[in-house]
């Protein structure tokens, strides 16, 4: 048994809880409603109006593919977000059931090593949320290239990156679970995450209203650390809506939040190595 395998255990055993069904059930409907009320009118490549459910929301003209660009900047921030919120509250309890008693007895006799169950789990959850990214945003795509001739693949790419961030916070409950096994707890630590994410984002102007302290210390050491979760979802957005990055930025976020983790993964692998089950 490798990782690999590991990671198609946990597929089965979310398609065995009708995880993908209710998740490509709310996706599905929410594209169905996008696609049922929203109406753009397309004049030689030139939006003329747009109406949602019924009512007219704008009648400028302009070219249809600068109009869809705050429409592609929406989805993307709600692709991200959302994706995060639903990630940390759906998946919370992949890794509690992998250390479950009688489970992970039964897994530590086979021919397998403990970092690999640890990089399966991972690598199976980050699968789940990167179906759901790519469903959601190619969804988006199709319903809007559909009703105006616009086709774009920046809002796939931004969704690769609300996955990314997710396996940043996803490797922050991974490695709690192992400390303590708790769905509870590891949903909590995901949340934190994300709180703590959202701070590092404003690190700098959080920190200037701070008064010298150890509060402050502890605040900067803890966000510098931290990946700045609004960044990567302004940057998401940037290139959903073919918006200006920051020269070399992406990079930046990229790089720190991979780096993130994998600190936290060997953290976890080490405390899993020496637990006795």
């Amino acid at each position: 048994m490798t990782s690999v395998a590991v990671a198609l255990d946990l597929l089965r055993e979310a398609a065995a809880r009708r995880w993908f069904l209710a998740l490509g059930i709310a996706l599905t409907g929410l594209l169905l409603l996008l696609l049922t009320s929203l109406r753009l009118d397309v004049v030689d490549g030139a939006l003329a109006a747009t109406r949602l459910f019924g009512k007219p929301v704008d009648h400028s003209i302009q070219a249809a593919d600068v109009a869809l660009r705050p429409v592609f900047l929406v989805a993307s921030q709600l692709v991200f977000w959302g994706g995060l919120g639903f990630g940390v509250l759906s998946c919370a309890d992949f890794a509690p059931a992998l250390l479950s008693p009688g489970r992970i007895e039964h897994l530590l006799a086979l021919p397998v090593r403990r970092w690999e169950l640890l990089a399966g789990t991972f690598l199976g959850v980050l699968v789940l949320a990167l179906g759901g990214a790519l469903y959601a945003s190619a969804g988006l795509v199709l319903v809007l290239g559909g009703k105006t001739g616009v086709w774009t693949g920046w809002p796939v790419l931004s969704a690769v990156l609300a996955v990314l961030a997710f396996g940043s916070v996803y490797a922050g409950m991974l490695a709690v679970t192992v400390w303590v096994r708790s769905a509870a707890l590891s949903a909590a630590a995901g949340a934190t995450l994300v709180g703590l994410g959202l701070l590092a984002t404003h690190r700098t102007a959080l920190l200037d209203l701070m008064g010298r302290g150890v509060g402050r210390t502890l605040f900067a050491g803890i966000t510098a650390v931290v990946p700045p979760l609004g960044k990567l979802a302004d940057a998401a957005g940037a290139l959903a809506s073919s918006g200006p990055l920051a020269p070399g930025g992406l990079l930046r976020l990229l790089g720190g939040t991979v780096a993130f983790a994998a600190a936290l993964l060997a953290v976890a692998a080490w405390r899993f190595e020496r637990r006795d089950f």
